[in-house]
C-alpha cells in the first residue's frame, strides 16, 4: 500500500492486537502451507505487507542463521514493532524496508520465496504489483500468496441484516482501491509470465461463538462496521442493523459461523 493510500483496515494499536488475534487464528493453514512450500535452511525471503512481523519471525527459524529475511511494510508504527522485537532477540538475520512495494527498490532476481498474505486483494493495481514481486524472484524462486477469493462468508441461523455482509465487505475493500476477487484473476497471470502453478488451494474455517474464529471476526465487525458508515459504504441504519444481529446471534447458542474463503497459491519461476 502507498504511504498515501492509507491501508483500509488501519494502521494503529488496536488492529495490531487484532493482526496478532488474526494471526493466532490461521497459524495451521499457514502453517500446512508452508510444509509444502518446504522452504529450505539458507533460503532468502521476502514477506511483503510484513505488518508487526508475525510471519516473518517464523520464517527466520525456517531459513536459519544461513538464510535471510526481508520484511517489507509501509506502516511505521508495525515495522518499529517488529524491530524492537527482533533486537530484543538479538536477530540479525533480518533486513527492514519501510515504504511501500510500488516505491521500493527491490532486487531483482534475488529471493527464494516471496511472501504476502492478505495483501494482494488490499492494492491498487495489484497486477502490476504482482509483476513487480515477480521479476525479484530467483529462476526456480517461489510465490506464496493467501488471500481471500471473498466468498463462502456466513452466519447461520439466517435471516436477518448480517445476511448482506459479503457483499458489504466486498464493497468495503473496493472503497480502499482493492479487488476482492483478484485471486481468482491470478493463474492466469502465471502463465502468460512463465509461473508454474503449484497450488491454487481453498480454505476456510467455521466454528460456534465459543471458537477462536467466532472470536477474529468478532474482533473485525465490531470495529468495522461503524467504520463501513463513516466510509459512507453503507448507511448508519444497515451499519446499526448489522452490529445488532451479529450481536443477537452471539447469544444464540444455534449460532454457527464461516470464514471467507482463503486461497492459498503457489506458484514457481521457471
Amino acid at each position: 500500500m502507498g504511504e498515501n493510500k492509507e491501508y483500509i483496515l488501519g494502521t494503529n494499536q488496536t488492529e495490531l492486537e487484532r493482526l496478532g488475534f488474526q494471526h493466532k487464528v490461521w497459524k495451521r493453514i499457514t502453517d500446512s502451507f508452508f510444509d509444502r512450500i518446504k522452504i529450505q535452511k539458507g533460503w532468502k525471503c521476502l514477506d511483503v505487507g510484513a505488518g508487526p512481523g508475525f510471519v516473518s519471525m517464523e520464517l527466520i527459524d525456517k531459513v536459519g542463521e544461513s538464510g535471510e529475511v526481508t520484511a517489507l511494510e509501509p506502516s511505521g508504527l508495525y515495522i518499529n514493532y517488529l524491530k524492537v522485537l527482533c533486537a530484543g532477540k538479538n536477530i540479525e538475520n533480518i533486513k527492514f524496508i519501510h515504504g511501500n512495494l510500488e516505491d521500493s527498490d527491490i532486487e531483482n532476481e534475488h529471493y527464494d520465496m516471496i511472501f504476502l498474505r492478505w495483501v494482494i486483494d488490499f492494492v491498487p493495481k495489484p497486477e502490476k504489483f504482482l509483476l513487480k514481486l515477480l521479476s525479484a524472484l530467483k529462476k526456480g524462486g517461489i510465490i506464496a500468496i493467501e488471500d481471500y477469493n471473498y466468498e463462502g462468508i456466513a452466519l447461520f441461523p439466517k435471516g436477518g441484516a448480517f445476511d448482506n455482509i459479503t457483499e458489504t465487505v466486498r464493497n468495503y475493500w473496493r472503497a480502499g482501491g482493492g479487488d476482492p476477487y483478484f485471486i481468482s484473476k491470478i493463474p492466469p497471470i502465471f502463465k502468460i509470465n512463465n509461473i508454474e502453478l503449484l497450488d491454487f488451494s481453498p480454505q476456510s474455517l467455521a466454528g460456534d461463538t465459543d471458537s477462536d474464529i467466532y472470536e477474529w471476526a468478532n474482533r473485525f465487525f465490531s470495529v468495522h462496521l461503524q467504520i463501513m458508515a463513516d466510509m459512507k459504504v453503507i448507511s448508519q441504519k444497515e451499519s446499526n442493523e448489522m452490529l445488532a444481529d451479529w450481536i443477537s446471534h452471539r447469544a444464540n447458542p444455534e449460532t454457527v459461523f464461516f470464514s471467507p474463503i482463503l486461497v492459498d497459491v503457489i506458484g514457481k519461476k521457471l
